[in-house]
């Protein structure tokens, strides 16, 4: 059994003297099922896309000469069911499992550090009252050294006011979605999420849809410089370009046409506020 309140969560955030954050099942919705896309990973795909029977159930993310990634189950019917929900909470956030070891990637810690602890306490309270379900998933194999841990522990985390600002959507792309990371050039580290390559563009991503790079968001040529909003958020929540050709995944358009139109629109405004940067 998982130890959890799930109305009136109380989940303390995950240092000395940190204050203590409510959980919002409906909130905690919205970010898993919308913004954060955790079934994006985390959910198996059937021929005609995810599998929502077995939502959250884990499967195989990513098999390279780096690492074979597999997202766990993280419903009730997974191992996450024994843990508490500051563990829970710490794996999310940090990478860290109960028995200290740390999780490696695809997991975007370089982008969850900064999730707020309201938020993350509303993602654990609602991932305990997911149907349980029964799904062995592999563990991940790394032939790549991981570190001890990804920086040190997070005490709390107070995000921006909510609204259509370039800092929540700062909030929003980095900490929840995890655009910046997937949308900056991996380097001998790691994603490069510095100042001098967020948003440059470059990543690779390989599946059943072949080998995907992902593109240059910043405000240069090489990226969003000739795309309208209204076309921006089109691509961002339908994965369709403006010429009506469809992108490919692993790009979550379904998780993220969720959004409502406010975070969407502050996601765009801090796009555009990105300076201008040449293709990684």
């Amino acid at each position: 059994m998982y130890r959890s309140t799930i109305t009136g969560l109380s989940l303390l955030a995950l240092g000395a003297g940190a204050a203590a954050a409510e959980g919002d099942v409906a909130r905690g919705e919205y970010l898993v099922r919308g913004p954060a896309g955790c079934g994006n990973c985390h959910t198996p795909f059937g021929e005609t896309g995810p599998d929502m029977s077995m939502e959250l159930g884990g499967r195989l993310v990513e098999d390279n000469p780096m690492f074979t990634a597999y997202a766990p189950n993280i419903t009730p019917g997974g191992a996450v069911a024994n843990w508490s929900d500051e563990e829970l909470a710490r794996a999310i956030r940090e990478g860290i499992l109960p028995d200290g070891s740390v999780i490696g990637p695809p997991m975007p810690f370089a982008m969850y550090k900064g999730l707020g602890d309201d938020d993350l306490a509303s993602i654990v309270a609602f991932l305990r009252t997911l149907p349980a379900v029964e799904n062995e998933v592999p563990d991940s194999v790394y032939n790549i050294p991981l570190p001890p841990a990804y920086g040190p522990p997070v005490e709390s985390v107070t995000p921006p006011e909510r609204g259509v600002t370039v800092e929540y959507g700062a909030y929003l792309a980095n900490a929840v979605t995890h655009c910046m990371e997937c949308h900056s050039p991996m380097g001998d580290k790691g994603p490069m999420v510095d100042p001098d390559h967020l948003g440059q563009g470059g990543f690779e991503f390989h599946g059943p849809w072949g080998s995907v790079t992902a593109p240059n968001l910043t405000s240069s040529e090489d990226g969003l410089a000739g795309y309208s909003d209204a076309e921006l958020k089109a691509m961002i929540t339908t994965g369709t370009r403006p010429d009506g050709s469809p992108m490919l995944p692993p790009m979550p358009y379904g998780y993220l046409a969720q959004m409502t139109e406010g975070d969407l629109d502050a996601i765009v405004l801090y796009l555009r506020s990105l300076p201008p940067l040449p293709d990684a």
